[in-house]
């Protein structure tokens, strides 16, 4: 896919589905990459690959290009600014259906309502927190509308996915706050406070979610309904770190999960 390509998709439409080798295919299909000869290295890199059609796209010629996602690329979860190295675009040429027994699984169309966020290093002890919450939340029965992510210490990552039109965002960190180790706290940030970024805070490879939530709230002014499941820890890891939570914050685990998936059911039935 080259530069003149891309442009040609400036003037575009987009459509539900498309036809493609007399099979019909639409949005949040699985797909097999099948570039054509003699193109670059990374057509080389995706040949063969499975994805799933994100859009389908005409450009003013009437032509469609089908925007695709690796079904195995975390990049998926940036949000609304997944850009060019994350979202690929092929000639409907270039991409295989897949038979009806490897295409049983359709991403679903529902949109995604609630952002549950994972935050924290695993390497420092109690800070694993929200990335352990999240494991078992994953393989949780959760109602539609939910997405689940582990965003680790990706404060960037997490900030962008904040624009991507949830109409809540639950973050899942540890949260000092001088209570028992253990001890699961649910806190509505006061994001009115958070105003004044200051660029020099934002590390990509960092995790603080006050600076995330600035930056977050300096991309979108209208950023709301933002709460915080905390749990008090009773070790950071010191200053060569550690890996394990401890015993307290280990225990408080699956209430917090239980926490969250009543917090979830809660929101829902209020919003039908």
């Amino acid at each position: 896919m080259n530069e003149w390509e891309w442009q040609l998709l400036e003037d575009k439409t987009t459509v539900d589905r498309v036809l493609i080798d007399k099979v019909e295919v639409k949005v949040g299909d699985r797909v097999r990459l099948r570039p054509r000869q003699g193109g670059d290295v990374l057509d080389i890199a995706l040949a063969g690959q499975t994805a799933i059609i994100e859009s389908i796209e005409q450009d003013y010629e009437g032509k469609n290009h089908v925007c695709v996602v690796l079904e195995d690329d975390p990049g998926r979860d940036l949000g609304m600014l997944r850009q060019p190295g994350h979202r690929f675009f092929f000639d409907a040429t270039e991409v295989e259906p897949l038979l009806p027994e490897e295409a049983q699984t359709t991403v679903s169309t529902i949109p995604s309502k609630i952002l549950v966020a994972g935050i924290g290093n695993i390497f420092f002890g109690d800070d694993a927190f929200g990335v352990e919450v999240v494991k078992r939340l994953a393989i949780a029965d959760l109602p539609a509308g939910v997405r689940v992510i582990d965003f680790g210490i990706r404060g960037l990552d997490l900030a962008y996915a904040l624009q991507d039109g949830y109409e809540t965002a639950i973050l899942v960190d540890a949260y000092p706050h001088g209570q028992v180790p253990g001890t699961v706290s649910l806190v509505e940030p006061d994001l009115s406070k958070l105003d004044g970024l200051d660029q020099s805070i934002i590390d990509a490879h960092g995790m603080n979610p006050l600076n995330v939530l600035r930056m977050a709230k300096s991309l979108n002014p209208n950023l709301k309904n933002v709460l915080l499941i905390g749990c008090e820890p009773a070790t950071l890891g010191g200053e060569e770190g550690t890996m394990g939570l401890s015993e307290p914050v280990d225990a408080a685990i699956d209430g917090a999960v239980q926490t969250i998936l009543s917090l979830l059911n809660k929101i829902l039935k209020t919003e039908q």
